[in-house]
């Protein structure tokens, strides 16, 4: 088969990045041991395609359009890209496909959270029409798609009513950047950098959107410093958004500029460091169409203390406790008895790594291909 696969978000960061960088990586390795290699055409924006390697993968071309995301180019020139090639598919690792492309393609759904919970940047009525003529055109031209957890199968099922025989389940993996570091020495130069060397904290990883709930977790941790004189500082990764001013304001409105950390981006290393670094890792989102920081943390050999709201169950299973993430309390309750609890520590630390280690990109990788090829 000739078969084309979307790499405009190709990098090795966070997100759909990630997974495209991991899938695409894998599947063209995986196609190198085959006896009928499959021909791979790889579409890169100008920045990716320059960094991609062809040379390491036999039978793959790589074409490069500029068509940003969401882009007037994504629906014209991207399209017109598609269609010059002979491709017998296309996957896309994102719903965003152009919407006049009607010839076979698969598509990875992460989640719906732009449907659920769309926050300030969906806030206008053309970018909302937009994204649900693009979506629904994904999932209803598809000829098979990719969910990234069970709860977004169904999640196709009830709200766009997609056929359940059309969704595969994949789990994504867990990087091999995030490890359990013995040597604490290692992660010295990053806690210098964050000013948190010799103190104990918790810790989110992720971006600010409105469904990660973080204020409610800066109130949580309020309730917290209020019961126990312990001095807890709160890190919360990930580049401040000026659309979203509700975490310096709720920080500001219960005067914790000293207890609260804000680290800005960090890098994969920095990251793996504070999720060694950190005693007790926080997750409150209200919706994760999977959630890689609480197994990312899990595997660094940190407990998690996370959200009981959709994916995070199927996900973490029995290796983390839960909290209501509508209730502050019981969010504040649940972490400050953890941070209490060294036993209970310990066996969420061993039984994390355990589980953490189960999620494999390669499995991934091998069930995609054969979706995408339909075997």
């Amino acid at each position: 088969m000739n078969i084309g696969i979307d790499c405009r978000m190709y990098s090795t960061f966070y997100g759909i990045g990630r997974y495209t960088h991991e899938l695409v990586t894998r599947i063209l390795k995986i196609n190198e041991t085959l006896e009928k290699p499959h021909k791979f055409t790889l579409f890169f924006n100008p920045t990716e395609f320059k960094t991609f390697d062809e040379k390491a993968f036999k039978h793959i071309i790589k074409i490069q359009v500029n068509a940003n995301h969401y882009s007037l180019s994504e629906q014209t020139s991207f399209l017109k890209a598609l269609y010059k090639e002979k491709l017998d598919t296309v996957h896309f690792p994102h719903f965003n496909i152009p919407y006049f492309y009607n010839r076979p393609f698969t598509v990875t759904i992460h989640d719906l959270t732009l449907s659920l919970f769309p926050g300030q940047k969906m806030n206008k009525f053309h970018h909302r029409l937009a994204y649900n003529l693009t979506i629904k055109h994904a999932v209803n031209k598809a000829k098979r798609i990719l969910t990234v957890s069970a709860y977004t199968k169904n999640d196709l099922i009830r709200f766009l009513k997609v056929p359940p025989e059309k969704i595969h389940v994949t789990h994504l993996g867990v990087s091999d950047d995030f490890t359990f570091i013995t040597d604490t020495k290692v992660f010295t130069p990053t806690l210098k950098k964050f000013k948190l060397e010799h103190k104990q904290f918790f810790l989110y990883a992720g971006v600010w959107r409105t469904h990660k709930n973080i204020p409610r977790l800066i109130e949580a941790f309020h309730l917290i410093k209020q019961k126990t004189e312990k001095p807890f500082k709160l890190v919360l990764t990930g580049k401040p958004d000026p659309l979203y001013k509700e975490v310096p304001d709720t920080i500001k409105k219960y005067k914790l500029e000293n207890d609260v950390i804000l680290t800005g981006s960090v890098t994969n290393e920095e990251l793996s460091h504070l999720y060694n670094a950190s005693f007790i890792f926080t997750f409150p989102s209200l919706y994760e169409g999977f959630g890689l920081p609480p197994l990312e943390s899990m595997k660094c050999g940190t407990p998690v203390v996370a959200s009981f709201a959709s994916s995070l169950p199927e996900v973490l299973k029995d290796n983390a406790v839960y909290f209501d993430p509508y209730d502050l309390n019981d969010m504040a309750e649940k972490i400050l008895s953890l941070a209490k609890d060294a036993d209970k520590q310990a066996d969420l630390v061993e039984k994390g790594i355990a589980h953490a280690n189960t999620f494999s990109w390669q499995k991934l990788a091998e069930k995609s291909l054969k979706v995408i090829t339909g075997e």
